[in-house]
């Protein structure tokens, strides 16, 4: 069984209404983040590597100067879990501190 079970389609829908920045995209959580600039997108990412790494989860993501892409699913699930969910709260307080959409 894996570390962090899948979750059901339905609590992946409900937490996704709390989370409207973010959609459902071929099976993962995506999300697009923009930033004033490099450097900003660059600080993102660097906060969120830091707490990935104490989730011990760890994004799909990629950066072209201001913009930051991001994909995140267990795979050791078979999908998305509330490791993802988490993951995604803190990358999004990260944002707002930094002054990204």
């Amino acid at each position: 069984m894996p570390r962090r079970p899948k979750l059901p389609d339905d609590a992946v829908a409900a937490a996704l209404r709390e989370r409207p920045a973010w959609s459902l995209a071929e099976g993962k959580l995506h999300r697009e983040f923009r930033f004033a600039d490099f450097s900003e997108a660059f600080a993102f990412m660097t906060r969120s590597a830091l707490a990935a790494e104490q989730l011990d989860h760890h994004p799909e993501w990629s950066n072209v100067y201001n913009r930051v892409v991001v994909d995140l699913t267990t795979h050791d699930a078979g999908g998305i879990s509330q490791n993802d969910f988490d993951l995604a709260d803190r990358m999004d307080g990260f944002a707002a501190a930094l002054g990204g959409s």
